[in-house]
């Protein structure tokens, strides 16, 4: 190949839109956001926790995520082995998520959320905050 093949206009652009789609792909995940809607008692050492799942630039709620990974524990509070069970509810609000958290002791909590959500390529990773009393 010689040097003048890498002149051509079409290979030139091949190479600008390269980084320019890596990026798209890439900061897809960063337009999402999850927020906390609701944290209350549900029982001696449990919490029921409503997430909302938000598209950020529109400010529109997000249904049908698929939430594959979930883990709470008291990573706010300088204890991050102390962790929770927790379990999916059911909720008939679309772009709401609810769990049930078993936290064991009262303090500052964390719920580390992973999700899908269709059309878009990257796994949406966040944290939503939350307080469980005695």
């Amino acid at each position: 190949m010689s040097f003048s093949s890498f002149a051509h206009p079409a290979f030139g652009a091949a190479l600008f839109m390269v980084p320019v789609l890596a990026a798209t792909a890439t900061a897809a995940p960063n337009d999402y956001r999850f927020e906390l809607a609701q944290a209350q008692p549900a029982g001696p050492g449990k919490i029921d926790v409503t997430v909302r799942l938000v598209h950020v630039p529109d400010k529109k709620l997000i249904p049908g995520a698929v939430l594959f990974e979930t883990k709470a524990d008291m990573t706010p509070a300088g204890m991050a082995d102390m962790s929770g069970k927790v379990t999916p509810l059911s909720t008939d609000q679309p772009g709401l998520y609810r769990f049930q958290i078993e936290t064991g002791m009262a303090g500052k909590w964390q719920l580390s959320l992973g999700a899908k959500v269709q059309g878009e390529a990257g796994t949406l990773r966040g944290t939503v905050p939350f307080s469980a009393e005695k």
